[in-house]
């Protein structure tokens, strides 16, 4: 089993699309890479932890590649927008993905070329490939939110821009 851990603003918007896919075990919704153990959603969105909105991914590589996970990453949000997404600002919503290993790194500075070359985006992705430090789960609450709480979810979805934005990208939602 292989490990993901990506950022692309709230991480309720992150799940469902790998929920669908085969190969992807668990997504699972939390918060990576600041410097307070066991964080709240609270203390995250106050910005004072450092952490940033994430899922972390639990996936078999002989069934789904990274570069193929990276590539549904991709399609979830603006990688052009390094200051938060959509509706959601500040440094808890800063989307990066979150390399494991060198092999993950290399991965993922290619995928970001590769689709910087197709031109999909008026600017250049500035979402940073960084070494994963940390995921800590989120409460219960936060997980499978789309499943859940699937009115709160969709209105959310639509509400915060995300829906049309990636409509216009990718011809998805």
């Amino acid at each position: 089993m292989s490990t993901a851990t990506l950022a692309g603003g709230c991480f309720w918007c992150l799940v469902k699309p790998f929920d669908q896919f085969e190969g992807v075990n668990s997504v699972v919704s939390g918060y990576s890479n600041g410097h307070v153990e066991n964080p709240t959603y609270q203390e995250v969105t106050s910005g004072s932890t450092g952490h940033v909105e994430a899922v972390q991914i639990e996936f078999d590589e002989s069934i789904m590649s990274y570069k193929e996970l990276l590539g549904i990453f991709f399609q979830t949000f603006d990688p052009t927008d390094n200051t938060g997404q959509f509706g959601d600002r500040g440094p808890s919503y800063e989307p990066a993905v979150f390399y494991h290993d060198e092999a993950q790194k290399e991965t993922a500075e290619k995928v970001i070329r590769e689709l910087d070359e197709q031109h999909i985006f008026s600017k250049p992705i500035n979402t940073p490939v960084l070494p994963y430090k940390n995921f800590y789960r989120a409460e219960d609450e936060h997980q499978d939110f789309y499943q859940t709480n699937s009115g709160h979810y969709n209105a959310y979805y639509k509400g915060s821009g995300r829906k049309a934005f990636v409509e216009n990208h990718w011809g998805v939602n």
